[in-house]
């Protein structure tokens, strides 16, 4: 039997869907509010975009057949991690395990599952970084908790695994050995192109720390040079050059010569 069959399985359909896209939603939510909060903080985004879905009727029946169980409504909740999907792509590699424990400290999200492809990549050269959260959906008789799967991975990560997806169903699972040794080439330098990009913009960030403390210093010697001039002690306050005084300053001398 398929997805859904009966009026009393479609109905059920609609609130299970209905509660996988609102987990979109709220992940979805908490991930852009992670992402500015970061940008408030530190004037940078480690977070290039963001791509949600849910899987199909057709994907989930397939999937469930697959794994040899029974295409049933209860089934596709107990066995499917990855029914609402959310991909994060970040600018480099450190940003991804930034962002996952941001997202593993949220107190009303639980991590059942990670997976860490970026450590221990597949034999093929996928890499990517899992997490299987779940999150409550809060309804008007209370709370259910939902499952998310939340792919995080780097630009470069995700170009070779949208290619290597695209070849994968071209010939269904069985592309030719040589297709795969390219494959896995390409993911080699996706790896390099990674690495050579963070080692560049760490030396871009050191660069602009540098010359923001040289125009601090700059700035603290010209200061000093200026009160040397005047004969000013840096950090005292002149006197007005046309002798004028306010109420307070006068006040002040007067108390401090005890009158």
């Amino acid at each position: 039997m398929n997805i859904p069959e009966t009026y009393n399985q479609l109905d059920q359909w609609t609130t299970v869907m209905f509660l996988y896209n609102s987990a979109l939603k709220a992940i979805n939510t908490k991930i852009e509010i992670l992402n500015n909060e970061f940008i408030h903080l530190y004037n940078y985004n480690p977070i290039e975009h963001i791509k949600s879905r849910l899987k199909t009727p057709e994907s989930i029946v397939k999937k469930l057949k697959r794994g040899g169980y029974e295409v049933t409504i209860p089934n596709m909740i107990e066995h499917l991690s990855d029914i609402a999907g959310i991909r994060i792509i970040c600018s480099f590699s450190p940003d991804i395990y930034r962002i996952a424990e941001m997202i593993a400290r949220q107190s009303d999200v639980t991590v059942l599952v990670v997976k860490d492809y970026i450590k221990n990549p597949k034999p093929n050269g996928y890499k990517s970084y899992h997490m299987v959260v779940t999150i409550p959906i809060y309804l008007s008789d209370g709370p259910v908790d939902t499952k998310v799967e939340i792919q995080i991975r780097t630009i470069a990560m995700d170009f070779w695994a949208s290619l290597e997806h695209k070849i994968y169903y071209k010939f269904e699972g069985n592309a030719p050995d040589y297709l795969e040794q390219e494959l896995k080439a390409c993911a080699d330098m996706a790896d390099m192109l990674d690495n050579k990009m963070f080692s560049l913009n760490q030396a871009i960030t050191k660069i602009a720390e540098e010359q923001v403390k040289e125009k601090e210093t700059a700035k603290q010697t010209e200061k000093i040079k200026k009160a040397e001039r005047e004969n000013v002690p840096v950090g005292s306050e002149q006197e007005p050059k046309d002798g004028k005084r306010s109420v307070a300053d006068a006040y002040g001398n007067r108390k401090e010569a005890g009158e």
